[in-house]
């Protein structure tokens, strides 16, 4: 998996995202939406997906991870 903020293509972001329990729920154009529960709260998370591999900004990605609500360090992590 990748590391740091960087190289996170939207494929690995919705492997990381089902692997917390996250499903699709419904998608509007190139954007992918999950629900899932972190933390005993209910959250949607918005995955733009612009081809398999291109890899995603660090900015949308950091707004990726205060959506889902996983810790940051769980994302960065090995």
């Amino acid at each position: 998996m990748p590391r740091g903020f960087n190289n996170w293509s939207a494929a690995d972001v919705v492997r990381f995202l089902r692997k917390h329990g996250f499903v699709h729920s419904y998608t509007r154009g190139s954007h992918f939406y999950y629900i899932g529960k972190f933390g005993n709260r209910s959250r949607q998370v918005c995955v733009p997906f612009h081809g398999k591999n291109a890899s995603i900004h660090p900015k949308t990605l950091k707004g990726i991870i205060l959506q889902s609500g996983i810790p940051a360090n769980e994302w960065l992590s090995k």
